[in-house]
């Protein structure tokens, strides 16, 4: 399994979700952040007709585990659908996961991660 965290930018964030849910990514957590790059060549850019730092432009960071099968396609998904091509687009980082476990199940590794059917229970909200 690995974890991969993207950084990419807020106004790009929709359009990746529908993405990342044709490709079957259906689950992921999300912050949204702030921080600052270190190049210091390109600190603006023109966005509809103002300047602006890009250290300034809202982010948003994922963190989704996927399978290593699933690692691939997640990653040219996120490359493909929150690039727009200028200074500014975020970045990808992959780590290794070495455990994942369902809290409502007990499954555990590669099963913990999707729907298994056969382990839907009624859920009891007494």
């Amino acid at each position: 399994m690995k974890k991969i965290e993207a950084i990419i930018r807020t106004s790009k964030y929709e359009e990746l979700k529908q993405y990342l849910h044709e490709i079957d990514v259906d689950f992921f957590s999300w912050w949204d952040v702030t921080g600052q790059g270190n190049d210091t060549k390109f600190k603006k850019e023109i966005y509809r007709g103002s300047i602006r730092e890009t250290s300034l432009i809202s982010r948003r960071l994922l963190s989704i585990v996927v399978r290593d099968i699933n690692l691939e396609k997640t990653i040219n998904c996120i490359l493909k659908h929150a690039n727009t091509g200028v200074v500014g687009d975020g970045k990808i980082f992959v780590s290794e996961i070495t455990g994942a476990y369902r809290i409502r199940t007990g499954e555990s590794g590669d099963e913990s991660l999707y729907i298994n059917n056969s382990s839907l229970h009624e859920y009891d909200f007494h």
